[in-house]
């Protein structure tokens, strides 16, 4: 009595407007919504096709869209509700043969923020979740998928080698229970945050991304103001 299991493909949208009908007749409202569907297509750019590369956006991106639409207008009726998108450090720290992942966490982190200041007149919240390395099996030889072509001037670069990603399952410093838990913690938050940067790890990513920010602000601070018209 205390779950309810619907099937729901995210990139369907008639089955997301359906899994939310089914949400709200079994408890009659929803308080949280969490777009956590996704995977990862890796491979240097010029590997990818655009088949693959439409391919993750349509899970990662248009899946988490659906969903998020879906849900909205029962949460306005409402007058609250809390949407938290799972995003990825990929959303604001690029890595060699990411360039896909990254570009549909980098969509999260822009959808996220618009929505945040589209709906905060009708008493709703949202949050994005940056998550570092966690537990899962995400980066799995079952889940995580590599471009068809392969150009082997790319091979040579050991931070893009497929060994090394499949090497790093059950290696990971954070405890996804926790991130459950921490999620929790945010859903029941009164003024959750925008942003909530999950994992050590992660927040060292972003405190590395700050400094590397704000270092080229200000080393082309003079030409960036020098743009006005005269």
């Amino acid at each position: 009595d205390e779950l309810l299991a619907v099937a729901l493909d995210v990139t369907d949208e008639k089955q997301a407007v359906e899994a939310i009908t089914a949400a709200v007749a079994w408890c009659g409202r929803i308080d949280v919504v969490v777009n956590n569907a996704g995977y990862a297509v890796l491979g240097a750019l010029e590997e990818l096709s655009d088949a693959e590369v439409r391919e993750q956006f349509e899970t990662n991106v248009f899946g988490l869209l659906n969903v998020t639409r879906a849900a909205l207008p029962v949460l306005r009726a409402q007058g609250r509700g809390h949407v938290i998108n799972i995003s990825s450090v990929a959303g604001y720290h690029g890595g060699v043969g990411a360039s896909a992942y990254c570009a549909t966490k980098y969509a999260v982190e822009g959808i996220t923020e618009c929505l945040a200041l589209e709906v905060a007149p009708f008493g709703l919240d949202v949050t994005v979740v940056e998550p570092g390395y966690f537990r899962t099996e995400f980066l799995s030889s079952d889940s995580v998928r590599f471009a068809t072509q392969v150009i082997a001037d790319y091979a040579k670069n050991p931070d893009g080698a497929r060994e090394a990603v499949l090497a790093i399952p059950g290696k990971q410093a954070n405890d996804p229970k926790k991130l459950a838990q921490a999620l929790i913690v945010l859903a029941h938050s009164q003024k959750p945050p925008l942003r909530f940067t999950a994992g050590s790890d992660a927040v060292g990513y972003f405190e590395g991304e700050l400094k590397k920010r704000h270092h080229e602000l200000w080393a082309w601070h003079d030409l960036s103001t020098s743009l006005a018209h005269d």
